[in-house]
Order: structure tokens, then sequence, then C-alpha cells
């Protein structure tokens, strides 16, 4: 199991939001990463048990900054 998670909210369309950041996080941190799908407007990146970047209102995480949190947060 990776210590990197994507929840991610299936029935609002965030699913290839979350495959795009997997794959980044794949290609440039060499790192799995476990997709959960969810409800209720979930996108959450967490690194172990940390949130390391998460949807708010009026904001997504880019993928670029989505690598650059969990970057940080594994060193």
């Amino acid at each position: 199991m990776s210590d990197v998670t994507i929840a991610y909210c299936r029935p609002c369309g965030y699913e290839k939001r979350a495959t795009e950041a997997a794959a980044a996080l794949r290609a440039q941190l060499a790192l799995e990463v476990d997709l959960v799908p969810g409800k209720g407007g979930i996108f959450q990146v967490k690194v172990g048990d940390r949130i390391v970047a998460s949807r708010t209102k009026g904001h997504f995480p880019a993928t670029d900054e989505i690598v650059a949190a969990v970057a940080a947060a594994r060193h």
C-alpha cells in the first residue's frame, strides 16, 4: 500500500483530475498512489494521515501544486 492517497468525488467528475495527479506523481516522484473514490465533493491528497492538498471553496489544486505539496511533505 502506498503512503500517498487521493480521495476524489466520483459523482462530481473528479476522477480525471485524480488520475492525472497520480500519473504526475508517478512520473515526477516515482510514487505509487492509491486512488480512493468517494462522494460529497471531496478531493484530498494525503501523505500518510496528513492532508497536503485539497479542494476548497473557489480553489482546486493544480497538478503541479499537488506534486510540490507531496514532495515537500515527504522530505
